[in-house]
């Protein structure tokens, strides 16, 4: 099997992938608790606003708002 012809193995392109993991997850840990728990419900979990906000108490549009935080903060960490 020829790596080489089908994509084969960049170095660089592992290392920054490496990287940017490991940023991601110093910065999801950053987040503040319920944010952090809302964030990974909905993106690792793969659960909808409504099971959130069925899970949490809050309101659909509460779990909108602490997932634009999550966003904005993880942006704002990940690319300083």
């Amino acid at each position: 099997f020829d790596e080489e012809g089908h994509g084969g193995h960049d170095p660089v392109a592992c290392l920054e992938a490496r990287d940017l993991l490991r940023r991601v997850e110093q910065s999801v840990a950053k987040l503040k608790p319920k944010t952090r728990a809302i964030f990974l419900a909905h993106r690792v979990e793969g659960l909808s606003y409504a099971q959130i906000a069925e899970r949490t108490g809050l309101s659909v549009k509460g779990v909108e708002k602490q997932m634009s935080k999550a966003l904005a903060e993880l942006d704002r960490l990940i690319h300083r």
